[in-house]
């Protein structure tokens, strides 16, 4: 079931991501980093009220430890998606996208030193392969032209979301509710979070990108609906799978990312992927069966 939850992420992050970077031409970081949850939240609580309706299940009781991943995956989560609007400002999407992706390797170090996840030998080779398969499939070229100051900022932007993932995680092993239930918790908790801060912090300082997003209304609805759902295959997943499990197999959404950027954003993206495509496919097979 992780699975099918993760591909299910990873093709609506790559549709995100590029509604993204389509906003993030007219709105500033704050406003793109906005539009993931600002339709989310609503979406989000429809999703748990339905699943209590399919599944009745008790109230969860929220502890301080509880309270201090969510808080803290919220912040970082934040934090990742403007360091991620802004390599898409500065580079091409398919680059951008591909340097955040060193989040599966991160996770996996990480979860290792400071959260008790154990990876097998084979483990950490499908971590390995998917790191140098995402390399491949989004440089095309382009990183001998990235300065140090990007690679650090996708390294940077990784390193963000992996530790969202991680405290996600934890937060959601804290609850004692069927996984769905303590997933779609969370998930409501840390988005509600994140749009009362945003929304709060832009209509105390920047209400122009209030009224920008305002006057986009498609594609803001298109960036939170994706970002929801794609949200409820990552914490669904991440509540049954160890993270760098989940986050290496994920990378497949660099594959649905090269497909649109070329059809859809019409952005030229030079397929010698095959070799990143197959060690994809191979970090997949390793993660899964090993």
């Amino acid at each position: 079931m992780w699975i099918a939850f993760t591909l299910l992420a990873a093709f609506m992050q790559a549709w995100r991501n590029a509604f993204q970077s389509q906003l993030s031409a007219d709105v500033n970081v704050a406003g793109v980093t906005l539009a993931r949850f600002l339709w989310a939240g609503p979406l989000a609580g429809l999703y748990l009220l339905s699943l209590y309706q399919w599944q009745p299940q008790s109230l969860p009781q929220f502890n301080g430890p509880f309270i201090g991943f969510v808080v803290g995956a919220a912040l970082m989560q934040i934090l990742a998606t403007g360091l991620m609007v802004k390599l898409f400002q500065l580079k091409n999407f398919a680059v951008g996208a591909g340097l955040a992706k060193s989040e599966a390797l991160v996770a996996a170090i990480l979860g290792t030193l400071f959260f008790g996840t154990h990876l097998s030998l084979f483990g950490w080779f499908g971590v390995a392969i998917g790191a140098v398969a995402v390399m491949l499939l989004s440089s095309h070229g382009h990183w001998r032209q990235l300065s140090v100051s990007t690679v650090l900022l996708g390294i940077a932007c990784g390193s963000a979301f992996a530790l969202t993932s991680l405290w996600v995680r934890e937060a959601s092993l804290n609850l004692g509710l069927p996984f769905p239930h303590r997933a779609a918790w969370v998930l409501f908790l840390v988005i509600a979070l994140q749009t009362l801060l945003l929304t709060g912090y832009l209509a105390w300082r920047d209400r122009a990108t209030l009224q920008a997003l305002w006057a986009r209304p498609r594609l803001v609805g298109l960036i939170s609906l994706t970002s929801c759902i794609g949200s409820i295959g990552w914490f669904s997943a991440i509540s049954l799978q160890a993270v760098p499990y989940v986050k290496t197999l994920g990378q497949v959404e660099v594959f649905f990312t090269m497909l649109v950027s070329a059809f859809w954003l019409k952005q030229p993206v030079r397929v010698r992927e095959f070799l990143g495509l197959f060690l994809i496919a191979v970090a997949a097979i390793i993660v899964i069966w090993f």
